[in-house]
């Protein structure tokens, strides 16, 4: 057999040239990564928004968390702070706040929880690694609307004690 004809009749050994070989892998590669982009679509939170995104809350200087919001008793400041999250945080966290491709959902009993001043401090700060900007140059009183209005959503619902059989941590 001479080097050429090596060349054109390269075969496996199992009938399958490197070419077909190669689509093959090419193809099951393919498969593999619909397969996990599928389950990452199912899921109710993408994978990088796993209970450690809420860490940020518990960052908050002792002194911000003991922070009380002034317009507390405000039934206006829910509204305006509910116009506030449209214009400025319902692309990320979801236009109910359930959370989004970028944003964590902020019903979750994490968010539902902190202080209102612990809510503040992190809005003013933002988490910049992750995507959540800095509202510090939004006006003290509406940063405070927001967080009424934050703290007015209604908490998202926990699972039940028997849905969690046979899950793992």
């Amino acid at each position: 057999m001479t080097p050429l004809m090596k060349t054109k009749s390269s075969t496996t050994m199992r009938g399958q040239s490197s070419t077909e070989k190669w689509i093959a892998t090419a193809i099951a590669i393919i498969a593999i990564a619909a397969s996990a982009n599928l389950a990452i679509a199912q899921s109710p939170d993408p994978p990088h928004f796993k209970k450690d995104v809420y860490v940020e809350l518990s960052k908050a200087p002792k002194k911000a968390v003991a922070r009380r919001n002034p317009l507390a008793q405000d039934p206006d400041a829910v509204i305006a702070g509910g116009k506030l999250f449209e214009q400025h945080c319902a692309e990320c966290h979801g236009d109910m706040a359930d959370g989004g491709k970028k944003g964590p959902s902020l019903r979750a009993s994490e968010v539902q929880q902190s202080t209102p001043g612990a809510l503040f401090w992190l809005l003013t700060n933002g988490v910049v690694r992750r995507g959540m900007p800095v509202w510090s140059k939004l006006p003290e009183p509406q940063r405070w609307q927001l967080v009424s209005y934050i703290k007015s959503l209604t908490p998202a619902a926990q699972p039940s004690s028997n849905s969690d059989k046979g899950s793992h941590p």
